[in-house]
């Protein structure tokens, strides 16, 4: 296949050093690459078998292994192509600069790109888990569940590949939040609601203000950067071009190699964990035995637990004087969290579910004594109760004071403690995904970012400011628990130090750049959606 050009690229005559990206086949490295994919599966199967079997739960029939796996591949298969259809936001400049050869440069950015996945803290993960529709959450072992985990990964999947095929730097991370609507709207229909009432859209809008504000960042701190940099460092080496295939100065080589492992660390610690959530509501759907619940909490915290919820269910009980609660709360408090909206029932009903959870944790005495056929509903009723008391936190009607809010957050951080976790092996098989994919394809997008954005050859300041900046607010995004866009940021930020060098910008990649920034999130939301309808049908 051939790359579909979406700009002139840089005059040949102005770019001698043009990297040579057109090596030949090396039998060992598919070799290398297909024995580590192979170990990954077999680890896999064997940490899913070691959990089970922790449980001392009878396997009856292996349908929903079969399931399992098959989610669990399409899951990685994402975090694959995330991989290489985000390795130029990393690689470009070191490749363009020849400070690496393009190789080495791939290889290394897999590195630190699994590194950066096992280090990450799980935040964003459970961000992205918290948009998707609370009554799919509740049942997502069930086939309405299946097919939302389906629809959303497998669009996003096919928008991803086909913005690679065209060489389009576009967000992996704004295609997975476009596909979370699609679902959450078309749920909601199918159900008979509004379908805005499907999706979290405080959440949404402050995921949508972290991608939208990202690029725009990238753009105007790396054009800052890089001319603050040429009022401080006056060594005309740092920006000028590479001279034919000549790598740059030691120090300049050092600086640039730097960057782009920042970039590769920020990226697998945030865009890592895109999948993780999906993947730990995969294994909750399936094998709730061993995922629902953290069984590895430890006794102590029993007491501890107890008493957080002693003290939440007062605060809201003191907010529902007067109401009465009939027969079941589950149903009052599911319909606040989906709809947002408080009504009489909503806080004596969440003040039951809260003392309901607190006197079965303390009857069974820890959460790996859980019985099997009570996990299930134990982590929906954890789940059902932290989500309500996010939004309650949130609403400024409420009035809590500071001392409330306060006993609130403590519990939900109990809460969340023992539903939201990530087990190390999933950690590492996404970090195997995500690693290998930065190792194929990677020529199309590295491409455009390292020709097609800028009339002239990238400089190493250039190179140098545009990384230091996708690293530090990718980084940063990764702190406060917001996914943002690795592709954005990075080619922002080449295309403002480009218009701060005065180098000019090619228009026609810019524009295609923006229209694919533009129709990722309605494609991946009309795509999901349809996909989520089919799917149902079919489960």
């Amino acid at each position: 296949m051939t790359n579909v050009a979406i700009g002139d690229g840089i005059d040949p005559r102005k770019s001698s050093g043009r990297p040579n990206l057109d090596r030949g086949f090396n039998p060992m490295t598919m070799i290398i690459f297909f024995g580590i994919l192979a170990a990954g599966f077999l680890f896999v199967t064997y940490s899913i078998y070691v959990d089970v079997q922790a449980t001392g739960a009878k396997v009856t029939t292996y349908l929903p292994y079969i399931l399992l796996l098959v989610a669990l591949l399409i899951a990685l298969g994402f975090e694959f192509v995330n991989g290489f259809h985000d390795t130029a936001n990393a690689v470009a400049t070191v490749i363009y600069t020849h400070s690496l050869p393009a190789e080495f440069a791939v290889m290394w950015s897999g590195l630190f790109n699994f590194l950066g996945v096992i280090a990450s803290s799980g935040a964003v993960a459970f961000g992205i888990v918290s948009l998707l529709p609370v009554e799919l959450i509740l049942q997502v072992g069930s086939g309405a569940g299946f097919a939302m985990v389906f629809a959303l990964l497998i669009a996003a999947i096919v928008w991803n590949l086909g913005t690679w095929y065209f060489g389009l730097p576009a967000s992996s991370s704004h295609t997975l939040i476009g596909s979370i609507i699609g679902v959450g709207i078309a749920n909601a229909l199918m159900r008979g609601r509004d379908g805005t009432s499907g999706v979290d859209w405080s959440k949404a809008t402050e995921i949508g203000y972290a991608l939208l504000l990202s690029p725009l960042f990238g753009f105007v701190c790396a054009a800052l950067l890089l001319l603050l940099l040429k009022m401080i460092v006056r060594n005309p080496a740092l920006y000028a071009a590479p001279e034919g295939n000549k790598a740059p100065p030691l120090w300049i080589r050092g600086l640039l190699i730097a960057t782009c492992t920042g970039v590769s660390f920020a990226h697998g610690s945030n865009d890592g964990q895109k999948g993780m959530g999906l993947i730990m509501l995969i294994l909750i759907g399936t094998v709730p035995t061993a995922y629902a619940l953290n069984r590895a909490l430890p006794v102590s915290q029993v007491a501890q637990f107890q008493a957080a919820s002693t003290a939440a269910s007062e605060v809201i009980a003191a907010k529902g004087d007067g109401y009465n609660i009939l027969g079941n709360p589950r149903p009052a408090v599911t319909a606040y969290v989906a709809e947002r909206k408080i009504n009489e029932g909503t806080y004596p009903s969440l003040a039951v579910l809260v003392k309901s959870i607190g006197d079965d944790v303390l009857k069974y005495g820890s959460l790996d004594k859980v019985p099997a056929d009570a996990v299930g509903n134990t982590r929906n009723d954890m789940y059902l109760a932290a989500e309500a008391i996010r939004f309650l936190m949130k609403d400024k009607e409420n009035d809590l004071s500071a001392a409330e809010v306060k006993v609130l957050s403590t519990y939900k951080g109990t809460l969340d403690s023992a539903t939201k976790f990530i087990p190390t092996w999933v950690k590492i098989a996404v970090a195997i995904a995500l690693g290998l994919g930065t190792m194929i394809g990677w020529k199309r997008i590295v491409v455009t970012v390292g020709e097609k954005i800028g009339k002239t050859h990238l400089t190493y300041a250039q190179g140098a400011s545009a990384e230091l900046v996708a690293a530090a607010t990718i980084g940063a995004a990764d702190v406060f628990g917001l996914p943002v866009s690795t592709t954005h940021v990075l080619s922002s930020g080449v295309a403002g130090t480009m218009a701060a060098n005065g180098s000019g910008l090619q228009l026609k990649t810019i524009r295609n750049l923006a229209m694919a920034w533009v129709l990722t999130l309605p494609a991946a939301i009309l795509l999901s959606g349809s996909l989520y309808v089919l799917f149902y049908r079919l489960f």
